[in-house]
């Protein structure tokens, strides 16, 4: 199922699409119960037939919202509609990594490196409380 904006995933309303990568597509929505922006991350369709990857979005799921740090996004909810999986999580603006990669390699490889020196070692605890590379 291709994610539309305006459709409905839950009380999620999609806004606009924000991303994909690896294993998910990330919406920004409109949580039409508490009046807030959220991003909301699926699993795509040509993924979500493989039991070991979903499997992984569940796990992913349950190591993110055991944790609590200022580098992580907070798991708002997760839920399944269609056949749809999804988590529904803080909505963050700003630029990407990639984008401040970019705008800062020729002006100063220092600040960007040490924001992903800093990011690794985010990766390295979620990596410690079980969720593996997902």
């Amino acid at each position: 199922m291709a994610i539309q904006v305006g459709q409905r995933l839950g009380p999620y309303e999609i806004l606009s699409a924000i991303g994909a990568r690896g294993m998910g597509e990330v919406y920004r929505a409109r949580d039409t119960r508490l009046e807030r922006t959220v991003a909301v991350k699926i699993l795509p369709d040509h993924l979500s037939d493989r039991a070991e990857l979903r499997e992984r979005f569940e796990r992913e799921a349950r190591t993110v919202a055991s944790l609590n740090h200022p580098h992580i996004c907070t798991l708002f909810d997760i839920g399944q509609q269609d056949g749809t999986d999804y988590l529904v999580m803080e909505y963050l603006e700003g630029k990407t990594l990639g984008v401040c990669s970019r705008a800062e390699n020729s002006s100063g490889q220092i600040g960007i490196l040490g924001r992903l020196n800093q990011r690794r070692r985010d990766i390295r605890l979620v990596s410690r409380r079980g969720a593996g590379d997902a």
